[in-house]
């Protein structure tokens, strides 16, 4: 079923539905695994395949003080490194809170890395005493691409992998 940005109570369920089935999928092929760059790359990969709106789906690690590095992705390139702060990626790391972007032409200092990218959300990956241990960030080129079943369903993704890995 395509993406239908104004969202029906048919389609949403529907959203819902998918997010249920992959995340379900992610808790049992993650069951037991300690490596947190297999975790990523896999929660990536599955995400990115299972929704027609991703068009780049990846985290950005936390690996200093203030600077996050590009992790596994999927999708074309996408930055290597971007400050806390800066862009909607480090906006969520530094606030410690999911950024929905329906327009990242509107966002304040938005970071371009790919130029078909018309919305986005990242969320956070808080470790257990609160820091952040990465962003998973969801670029689409369609604008408006994303809203509250995104949020929430990637809420407690993030969640879950903080509590496992951090």
């Amino acid at each position: 079923m395509p993406f239908m940005p104004s969202a029906s109570a048919a389609h949403l369920d529907t959203l819902d539905a998918q997010y249920r089935d992959v995340l379900r999928n992610l808790e049992a092929i993650l069951e037991g695994e300690t490596d947190w760059v297999a975790a990523m790359a896999t929660a990536a990969g599955e995400l990115h395949n299972a929704f027609d709106h991703y068009d780049w789906t990846g985290f950005y690690r936390a690996v200093t003080g203030d600077m996050l590095v590009i992790g596994p992705y999927q999708g074309g390139h996408g930055c290597l490194r971007i400050a806390f702060g800066r862009g909607v990626c480090g906006t969520a790391a530094a606030d410690r809170s999911t950024q929905l972007v329906p327009d990242v032409d509107l966002f304040p200092g938005h970071i371009a890395c790919s130029s078909s990218t018309r919305s986005e959300i990242v969320v956070p990956v808080l470790r257990l005493d609160g820091t952040v241990l990465a962003v998973l960030d969801v670029d689409s080129n369609r604008a408006d691409a994303f809203g509250e079943t995104d949020r929430r369903h990637l809420a407690a993704l993030c969640a879950d992998l903080g509590r496992r890995f951090g």
